[in-house]
């Protein structure tokens, strides 16, 4: 039984070529006794030949039923160029493998197959003279075989003329070792004879292995491969090389170049015929339409492996006319398309997508290089320049082939103002190329491709633009798709190339003057506009990412004449007559430092649907009521003259105010409260707050708050239909008691009401808030006790009390079971032995505890139970008074991180868990050994500043022992200097 079953893994990998007329369908062919060496040494071989991509044929289970095994077995050898002979002890008792072994012999004297034996534990003399083992073997053989004792003798020469090759034997060697030597044997053979890449072709064998791992070459289904990327990135040129270097494993081949072009209309069909054409070797078949087409490919390759790439493909049209289904082609055939658009590829079903990289700088740097120098590297006196021209093609070939290709040699002036004009305007061959991508858009896609290109790239997250477009959702991921932009931790990225382009498109509605343009970025550009008056309707955006070094001056009626304004971004400007008018059609706006006291009174802000004004000079937003139905953020942070809020009737959909650090804000319309949609409010540091009113009815609110308000003495009696609250922040208020309506937020996650200092307590009221899961005391110096009742709080995971007045913690605290972080940091009351050691048995039961903070506690003994906290993975010890720690810490296992800085007193450590990480020891001057051994395998940072009494020789045994270690990364924080001044 045989059966081609491969797999296919990254590596350079070699193909089969035609050699002396012969067409190779495999790398290599195993012969070996199944029996013996199937589960073990052959199949490491197998293994390993496949990671390296070398085409196997292997004997197997699976044959399909009613094939001749004899007919597949001899088909295979004649078309493999290597035949591995696995020649182990009972490999001559099995007739089926030397029938199989004659063959191969016949072969490698036809100088079609090259024989590699291996020695399976056997002496290869006993396998040469038919000795051993191998006479029991042949002794039967001629006793079973007595009418075709031919065949024997046949066997006898088969096997000596094998064993006379050269191979390897395995009684003295590793098999890693002798399977390293096979796979290089043949590997080095293969890549001398398979398809030669051009040597200018620089960066494509790393490419060539990321593909060749993804085309699994050895999987026996028809695989469709898409190779997706922006235009100039190379993809023809890989395409090319995978077409030259696999198109001898296949039984047909075509290669259907720039369908794009040639595919339009009754382009089509004749792209059918040249596939079939290419494929059948000439045989003309006739027919008139696509439809036609279709059927006649999928009649007649769907028996045939074949290898079709498609190049350049832009419309779903031309893949289902040239590989609709993969049932149009016989098992092991492999499809291969590049576009543009990953949206065809996802459309048609592919099962493995490519998207190809750029080239890194080294690679780009040899492209460039022989490009303009005809060198992998530059000139001298030019590698600066070389850089910056790098920097700018960011690793695009076709840029880095245009630039090199016309920078003139031997003139350094010349290629800096080249690099000058390129920044404003890139060369036309590389522009042309790009915007065919561009042209393909729809209209809405077109904008906001310009959008990006011009205001938004690598600095804005996307919902920015969510506040500018309607369809926003099906446009992006139209350009995702199409390759033009990436979306990278919520930030909208594009290539500087195509950014150039954008912008440059929008330079050409109007080159001399900006006024005219769709879209204004440059400072340049916008005072221009702005200080000349020059702007028009056609004006859509004004965006200034960096404020101007001076302060400019703007008249009132600044955008009067930019109608069709939606978008304006200003920063460091000053009106000193004020503001007349806004457009109404003004979708965000953002307006750092804004001068007057008010929007203009006649501005109506209908389609607004962001306001940004930080650190603005008004007194009021707008006097009366102003209809938006569209504004969801008002963010008015740091407006230091703000008075009072307006009236929020008119803008019922608002989800975000932020009114942080208007210090002198005091009145807040009442219509605020009754914001159905509101989620955030924050009126952070607004010290002339005094109070909120007895009633709140915001159903949307998730996010409250009124940190730094020092001034606030009222709050809500009643709050209603605020079943979404999660987060209130009360930090810096005088409140004396936890205010009546927390108790009614049941689904509070985040309350913080740290620096309260007038705070003495919490009611048990408190403790009913049971989805609670952060609680931030730290600061509240008159707090000296907890409720007892705090165990309630059964989903709590973080709970912070550094610097109060607490002695000891409730002992409910043991049913805490979800708390991670502990913050004990400061709290003095905690020295006492009894309280701490009462603390820890109780902590000792939490098996979710990570983190425990005892930082200052003016702690003078640590209890040995502090063991029992086995869940702890990080322990702040640091600035106590102990002089040792007990030995019961080694029994923390999970322990990452140990932090005993400024423990003036400690002398000595003990054992410490072996697989702890970092160790913060700075500021230890009582500290003269530490107990750091060979075993600890996983210690990277051991900080030991102002360690002093650590001895010259301790410190040197420590650096030698962890470097001998071959860690990764070992960073000692020692100081040198005071090391040196002490040795």
């Amino acid at each position: 039984m045989a059966l081609m079953v491969t797999e296919s893994s990254s590596s350079s990998s070699p193909s089969s070529s035609s050699t002396s007329g012969c067409n190779y369908e495999y790398d290599a062919f195993l012969s070996f006794r199944g029996a013996e060496t199937r589960k073990t040494f052959t199949d490491h071989l197998y293994t390993a030949l496949n990671k390296k991509s070398i085409y196997t044929f292997r004997d197997d289970e699976q044959l399909e039923r009613g094939t001749s095994i004899n007919e597949e077995l001899s088909k295979a050898i004649k078309k493999s160029r290597f035949a591995i002979v696995i020649l182990s002890n009972d490999y001559a008792s099995s007739s089926w493998c030397l029938t199989e072994l004659a063959d191969i012999v016949e072969c490698m004297e036809m100088k079609k197959l090259t024989v590699l034996p291996v020695f399976h534990y056997v002496d290869p003399s006993d396998v040469r003279n038919q000795t051993g083992t191998f006479a029991e073997a042949f002794a039967k053989h001629e006793e079973r075989f007595k009418e075709t004792i031919a065949d024997v003798e046949k066997w006898r020469v088969a096997l000596t003329k094998v064993a006379n090759a050269a191979g390897w034997d395995l009684r003295d060697q590793y098999q890693a070792k002798v399977i390293e030597k096979i796979v290089g044997e043949i590997l080095g053979k293969l890549k001398s004879t398979s398809s030669i890449v051009p040597s200018d072709l620089v960066g494509i064998n790393s490419r060539m292995e990321k593909l060749e791992n993804l085309l699994d070459m050895g999987l026996k289904d028809t695989l469709l491969m898409g190779i997706w990327g922006m235009g100039g990135m190379g993809k023809t040129t890989l395409v090319e090389v995978v077409h030259g270097r696999f198109l001898n494993h296949f039984e047909g081949n075509s290669f259907l170049a720039n369908v794009r072009e040639q595919g339009r209309g009754p382009g089509l069909v004749s792209l059918q015929k040249k596939l079939l054409s290419d494929i059948l070797i000439g045989r003309s078949i006739d027919f008139s339409n696509v439809h036609w087409g279709r059927e006649e490919i999928r009649k007649r390759l769907s028996h045939k492996k074949v290898l079709i790439i498609l190049d350049d493909v832009d419309h779903p049209k031309q893949l289902e006319a040239l590989v609709g289904d993969k049932n149009w082609f016989g098992p092991g055939s492999r499809i291969i398309i590049t576009t543009r658009d990953q949206q065809l590829l996802i459309k048609l079903g592919v099962d493995k997508i490519y998207q190809i990289e750029e080239l890194n700088n080294n690679e780009a740097l040899k492209l460039f290089s022989r490009k303009a120098f005809k060198n992998d590297s530059p000139l001298e006196g030019y590698e600066e320049l070389s850089q910056e021209f790098i920097d700018y093609a960011k690793g695009v070939p076709l840029a880095l082939e245009v630039l090199g290709s016309s920078l003139p040699e031997g003139n350094v002036g010349l290629w800096k103002s080249t690099l000058d004009k390129i920044e404003e305007n890139p060369p036309k061959g590389i522009l042309e190329v790009l915007q065919i991508s561009f042209d393909g858009l729809e209209e809405s896609e077109k904008n906001v491709f310009l959008d990006i290109a011009c205001f938004f790239n690598r600095e804005y997250k996307i919902n920015i633009l969510q506040t500018l477009h309607d369809q926003l959702d099906t446009d992006i991921d139209v350009l995702l798709k199409k390759s033009l932009i990436t979306i990278s931790g919520g930030y909208l990225q594009m290539h500087d190339l195509l950014q150039k382009l954008g912008r440059v498109i929008v330079r050409r509605e109007s080159i001399e003057e900006a006024g005219r343009r769709s879209r204004v970025w440059s400072i340049k550009d916008v005072f221009h506009v702005l200080k000349e008056n020059t702007g028009t309707d056609l004006v859509t955006g004004i965006f200034l990412n960096a404020p101007p070094k001076n302060k400019e001056q703007l008249n009132a009626k600044v955008f009067s004449n930019m109608k069709n304004l939606r978008l304006l971004k200003l920063s460091n400007v000053h009106l000193p007559q004020g503001l007349n008018y806004l457009p109404s059609k003004l979708r965000y706006i953002h307006w750092d430092g804004y001068t007057s006291e008010s929007l203009p009174t006649i501005f109506e802000p209908k389609e607004l649907v962001e306001l940004i004004m930080p650190c603005s000079l008004m007194k009021r937003l707008w006097k009366g009521i102003k209809i938006s139905d569209e504004l969801k953020l008002i963010d008015l942070s740091d407006s230091k003259n703000l008075i009072e809020t307006p009236d929020f009737s008119g803008v019922p959909n608002l989800k975000q105010l932020i009114l942080q650090r208007c210090t002198t804000l005091s009145r807040i319309h009442k219509s605020l409260w009754n914001l159905k949609r509101l989620i955030r409010l924050d009126l952070n540091g607004c010290k002339w707050l005094e109070s909120l009113p007895d009633q709140i009815n915001m159903e949307s609110l998730e996010v409250f708050i009124l940190s730094g308000c020092s001034r606030l003495k009222n709050f809500p009696k009643s709050v209603e239909n605020m079943s979404h609250l999660s987060k209130l922040d009360l930090s810096e208020t005088p409140i004396k008691h936890l205010p009546a309506f927390v108790k009614h937020l049941t689904v509070l996650i985040n309350l913080d009401l740290s620096k309260c200092r007038n705070l003495s307590s919490l009611p048990d009221a408190s403790c009913h808030l049971i989805y609670l899961k952060s609680l931030n005391l730290s600061d509240c110096s008159k707090l000296d006790k907890l409720p007892e009742s705090l165990g309630n709080i059964k989903g709590l995971e973080v709970l912070n009390v550094s610097c109060t007045a607490i002695r000891e913690l409730p002992s409910s605290i043991g049913l805490l079971e979800k708390l991670k972080v502990l913050n004990l940091l400061g709290c003095v009351g905690l020295s006492y032995s009894e309280s701490l050691n009462k603390l820890l048995h109780t902590l000792s039961g939490l098996c979710s505890l990570t983190e425990l903070v005892l930082t200052s506690c003016n702690l003078w003994v640590i209890p040995d139970v502090i063991g029992c906290l086995s869940s702890l993975k990080v322990l702040y010890l640091g600035a106590n008074y102990f002089v040792c720690i007990p030995e019961s810490i080694i029994q923390l296992t999970n322990l990452d991180m140990l932090y005993l800085y400024d423990c003036t007193d400690l002398q000595s450590l003990p054992r410490l868990p072996l697989n702890i990480r970092r160790i913060n020891l700075d500021g230890c001057i009582s500290l003269e050994t530490i107990p750091i051994r060979p075993e600890y395998d996983f210690l990277k940072v051991l900080n030991l500043v102002n360690c002093f009494k650590i001895t010259e020789e301790g410190y040197y045994d420590m650096i030698s022992m962890m470097l001998r270690r071959d860690l990764i990364k070992v960073s000692l924080s020692l100081s040198l200097s005071l090391s040196l001044m002490k040795f």
